[in-house]
């Protein structure tokens, strides 16, 4: 296998045309034939390049509205052809296949026309088939060809036979080879993928997923684990699309909790008053609703201060300067918001271990899509939890139905637990978390571990009671025993929020009814693990 390759042939036939007319430029100069397809050949005709069409090599008009154009032998020998192998140099001189040293293509918009909302016959248009064999083709005779399938690669390529006088080193075009099995990989993954979805499959067969490289991180969970950061293309608002602003790189674990934080506030729309959600190792140690944003901040930072410490905080409205001076106050990771003005930049301008994040928009919580996590020896993958509960569709199953601000904490407090890890207990009085318990093996635990924390940040504030007296308590799957709900009742809880089915649910409806606490039940659960 030879390291050097010579480049005198290329073949352009690309979707996105950006960067194109330069590219071609720099080979022609080059002394590098180019061949090209319908709109890619036009575009350099226009600029004036000399440019041979591909149906004048193969002998065939593009036909059939171009879905047949460079499916033949004339393109594909002369991109598979080994140039070291005496057989196949003699069938291209028997069949008059001239080599191609370059193929510079990327792919009908598939993805984009996807996201657009187009109608199916649209979709099935755009699926690429010359386009993927071709690439496919060169990239398997990377000893020799070379395969550009991303723009951003096109001042690699020139910068390449610049430095080996117009040739190119085998180790470049392996990387080139990897990269366009990569991509038409993502390619066939998101056709199959919104194939399923076409036919409303939730289980096909195969299932494929893929990503685009965002960024390398410093390290993963732990500093000995390496990682990277994909996204996968969609448009949902959140850490994936934001803008950041100001600070250092984001890590994998700022990542994983700067996402659980926005998913969590986007729960609260905008027009329905301020919210603020703070997380810590991917759970809420406070959220709050408030009269501005500085308030809602302030309420959830009570919550938990000492949590709250190298946190994470989402809002759910643009950060003004008033909130942003209060959350300054101490160290946070990571703020995300939907925008931010200019005072409240230049106020976080001075706090270099900051990031800021804008989204541009709210995420919406209900809807649809797909989550899925490794498994030793495969994958699991599901629905996305964006499941609600109206007020009109709770069922009161206590004697004592809830009060109207007993019924707005409950909402609260189920939207809230929804996002703490389970065993979630989560305690609310006055549109503000008063004290959360997460990720306990027993659900008794998680209500004491957050009555306990509610009652040490009493303490800390100065407060005469336990701030969760008189306040309501979410728990995010049935209470199997009465143990449970009697643990939130000693701690001052009055109104119960549970989904229910609990082989055990008169006992725990009796016992509520017995310490006069309100129930209501969702029919929902939001297991998170």
């Amino acid at each position: 296998m030879s390291n050097l390759a010579p480049l005198t042939r290329a073949l352009l036939s690309v979707s996105d045309k950006t960067g194109l007319v330069d590219l071609a430029r720099a080979l022609a100069d080059r002394g590098v034939e180019l061949l090209s397809t319908g709109g890619s050949a036009r575009t350099l005709r226009e600029a004036g390049l000399p440019v041979k069409d591909v149906a004048e090599v193969t002998g065939f008009p593009e036909m059939m509205d171009g879905r047949v154009k460079t499916l033949h032998p004339m393109v594909h020998g002369g991109l598979l052809a080994l140039r070291d192998n005496d057989a196949h140099l003699a069938a291209m001189e028997e069949h008059g296949i001239g080599p191609i040293d370059l193929l510079v293509a990327n792919l009908y918009p598939f993805e984009e026309t996807v996201a657009k909302g187009a109608d199916y016959d649209t979709c099935i248009e755009n699926i690429d088939i010359g386009g993927p064999a071709m690439i496919r083709a060169a990239a398997k005779n990377h000893a020799f060809v070379s395969t550009v399938t991303d723009v951003e690669d096109y001042q690699l390529l020139l910068a390449e036979l610049e430095t080996h006088d117009g040739q190119t080193t085998l180790a470049f075009r392996q990387q080139l080879a990897q990269r366009a099995y990569a991509r038409t990989a993502a390619y066939d993954a998101a056709v199959s993928t919104w194939f399923a979805g076409a036919l409303d499959d939730p289980a096909p067969r195969r299932r494929a997923f893929a990503g685009t490289l965002a960024q390398t991180l410093r390290y993963g969970e732990n500093p000995h684990q390496s990682a990277s950061f994909y996204t996968d293309g969609t448009d949902r608002p959140g850490v994936a699309t934001a803008k950041q602003h100001q600070g250092k790189e984001l890590s994998y674990n700022n990542i994983n909790d700067t996402d659980a934080a926005f998913e969590l506030v986007s729960e609260f729309l905008p027009a329905d008053g301020p919210a603020c959600a703070i997380i810590k190792h991917a759970n809420p140690c406070g959220v709050a609703r408030g009269a501005t944003l500085k308030e809602a901040y302030a309420k959830a930072f009570d919550c938990d201060r000492t949590s709250a410490f190298g946190g994470i905080v989402a809002l759910n409205q643009p950060l003004d300067a008033q909130t942003a001076e209060e959350i300054s106050q101490i160290f946070t990771e990571v703020v995300i918001a939907p925008s931010a003005s200019d005072e409240a930049r230049a106020l976080f301008a001075a706090k270099k271990n900051l990031r800021l994040l804008t989204t541009g928009a709210m995420a919406d919580p209900r809807a649809p899509g797909l989550t899925f996590r490794q498994v030793s020896g495969g994958f699991l993958v599901q629905d996305k939890d964006n499941g609600h509960v109206a007020p009109d569709e709770l069922r009161v199953v206590t004697k004592r139905a809830p009060t109207d601000r007993e019924l707005a904490d409950l909402l609260f407090a189920w939207k809230v637990a929804k996002h703490v890890k389970s065993n979630a207990i989560v305690y609310v009085k006055d549109g503000a978390t008063v004290g959360v318990g997460a990720g306990q093996m027993s659900r008794v635990d998680s209500a004491n571990i957050a009555a306990i924390k509610a009652a040490r940040m009493g303490e800390a504030l100065g407060l005469s009671e336990n701030p969760a007296k008189g306040s309501v308590v979410a728990s995010d799957a049935f209470f199997p025993f009465a143990d449970g709900l009697m643990e939130a009742a000693a701690a001052g809880a009055t109104a119960v929020i549970q989904p229910g089915g609990s082989m055990r649910d008169d006992e725990v409806i009796a016992a509520a009814d017995a310490a006069g606490l309100a129930m209501v039940l969702t029919g929902m659960r939001h297991f998170r693990h």
